[in-house]
Order: structure tokens, then sequence, then C-alpha cells
């Protein structure tokens, strides 16, 4: 069951974006980010040419023909068989990438766990992240009740009580499993979901993503906004009753005229970025907690949480926020415990 989109989508245009000195004038940069198809990288709208080199997309034609003979052979099992004996030798081979996560571990958990526990850890994040690119690189070419069975999403039902109320869901996420797969999924279950991106995106990235939209009708309706575009295309979308995700534990800051607020997480003061759930306070939207974990033999559960915040119940902007990112941030850290391997790409 899907709510269908609310009337105030037409009228979304004329939702404020804040004071302002926050609005401004778009630039013509930020009007072609709202009128470019989600799978066109920016450089493609200033007239640069950032087709996929040939060698790179020979690379990339490969790999899947590969990963499809491999998986017609031996099935989905065996290829996530596959992804772990390739993921092992990544860790044993890139010591560079290895040493990063544990010092990622570190930072996170300081002294609590024993080096032991974080060389284990190191090692099934790399199986991990191994197995979502294979999975994520031929998602396409799988039957779609192959993919569909994969799919479990808890906590569908706060999605669906917060659409009732007819503002639109913004779902922050965290640096935390693999969201690349759980927006294609959020997709495939029939949602208008939208995400908050860097605006670089990898040529593999690109190319799945083109490939996606050509396969299912239904990633075609997927939104992405570049972090640094304009606030209005999320309005709308919000407006509309639809879905807006992006990641809040800011990994860098992309720019002078990116918002934070610190936070206390895992022990420290961290910042958190507060574009998204500002818009989404303003909109009136429901703010839920989303989380992606990765399961054996590429099964995927997608985490919903009940509100962070009450529609209706914002008196004061900058307190509310305040709570809401240290309620995000408390259920950051309790995932993380839960599933340590789950921090994404270093």
């Amino acid at each position: 069951m899907h709510i269908r989109s609310s009337p105030a989508c037409a009228d979304a245009a004329e939702v404020r974006a804040g004071p302002a000195e926050e609005r401004g004038a778009p630039s013509s940069d930020q009007s072609a980010d709202e009128a470019t198809p989600p799978d066109q990288p920016r450089s493609d709208r200033k007239g640069k040419a950032t087709s996929i080199p040939v060698l790179v997309l020979a690379r990339i034609w490969f790999v899947r023909a590969f990963l499809m003979g491999w998986s017609r052979c031996f099935s989905l099992s065996g290829l996530y068989m596959l992804g772990q004996f390739f993921g092992t030798l990544e860790y044993l081979t890139d010591y560079k990438r290895r040493r990063r996560v544990g010092r990622k571990l570190r930072q996170f958990f300081k002294d609590e766990f024993s080096a032991s526990w974080r060389r284990r850890v190191t090692w099934r994040y790399f199986m991990r992240i191994r197995c979502d690119k294979m999975f994520y690189t031929i998602m396409d070419q799988l039957p779609r009740s192959k993919v569909m069975r994969r799919i479990r999403l808890l906590g569908e039902e706060n999605i669906i009580n917060a659409q009732t109320k007819g503002s639109g869901v913004y779902v922050a996420l965290c640096h935390f499993g693999s969201h690349h797969i759980a927006g294609l999924m959020m997709a495939l279950l029939g949602y208008h979901i939208a995400g908050v991106r860097d605006p670089k995106e990898s040529p593999v990235r690109r190319f799945v993503q083109r490939k996606f939209r050509e396969t299912f009708p239904e990633v075609s309706k997927m939104r992405m906004f570049p972090a640094t575009s304009f606030p209005r295309g999320i309005y709308r979308h919000l407006k509309c009753n639809h879905i807006v995700a992006s990641l809040l534990d800011a990994d860098r800051k992309r720019g002078r005229q990116t918002k934070t607020v610190p936070v206390t997480m895992f022990g420290e003061v961290r910042d958190c970025l507060i574009g998204p759930l500002q818009i989404a306070i303003r909109c009136g939207a429901t703010t839920l907690q989303g989380f992606v974990v990765s399961r054996k033999n590429f099964y995927y559960q997608l985490i919903v949480t009940p509100p962070l915040i009450e529609v209706g119940s914002v008196t004061d902007e900058a307190q509310t926020i305040s709570s809401v990112i240290q309620h995000y941030a408390d259920g950051v850290e309790r995932f993380a415990r839960e599933h340590p391997d789950h921090l994404m790409n270093i």
C-alpha cells in the first residue's frame, strides 16, 4: 500500500526556502540541477565531455559479463562466495585501505575493543563491500522476482503513517550500509524517492544508474539532488508527499554554505549536516531514520525507525534541530555497535 501524492504538489513552487539570505536567486547551474535527469552528471550540463572512457566502459562490460556468467553457472550463492574470496584477497593485499579502516574503527570505538576484533571487523568489511559492489553491478540483469525476494523492509508502517499526513517524508541516513542498493530497492517497491548526493559520481555508478533506468520503469522516477544545488527541488519533492533521503553525519564539508551543528557521537563532538533536515522541518515533513543491513547471499534489510520528531510540534527550530540531531546520533552509534563492518566504502 502506497499513499498517493498530495495536492500540495501543484503549489510546491510557492514554498519559501527560508530567510532571504538563504534563498537568493538560483544560478543557471542551480536551475539546471532541477531540470536534469538524475543520472546525468553535473559537468554534462555545463557542456563538458564526461562520457565514460572507452577502456573504462570495456572493463565494466567485461566485469558484468563475467559476474553474470558466474551467477548462471553457480547461482547467486556461488557469486556471494566469490565476492567473499575476492574481498579476502583485497583485505590481504590492500594494506593502505586496511589501515584506514582500522583507524576509522579505532576513532569510533577508541580502545573499547581489542586489535584482533578490529582485524576481524576489517576483514568482514572488505568482504561485504566486495559482495555489495558485485550485486549492484548486475542487479539490472537479474529477474525482477529474484531481486524482490532479497528485499525486506522493516518499519514500513512508519513510512505509510508518515505519508498519510501529506507533507512528505524525510529519511536521515548515515555513513553505514550500502545506500546505493537500498535506494534502488525502495524505488522497486514503488516509492517515489529522491536522494541528496555528492555531485561527483564514478563512471561505474553512472553506467549502472543508466542501465537501471532502462530496465526498471520505477527507477526512472528516482531523483538525485546534488548536495550543492538550490533547495527548491527538495521542497517540491516533499510537498508532493514523496520521500527524500540523505546522509547527515558529515564526512567532510562541501563549501562554506554547508550548515552543520555539533553533536556528541562516539564519545566526542562531531559535526552533522542540517540543510535537508531544516527543509523537512519547514515543510512539515515527518523525519525518520533509516539503516541498511547487508545479509548473506545478497539479502538486504531496510530498516525505518519511528519518527524522530512529531509533525506540528516545532516551536523553536534551532532547539528542535539540536534535539533531532542528538537522537539521530544516538541511533547511528547503536547501529554502528551492532554492525561495525557496515562502514561505507573508505
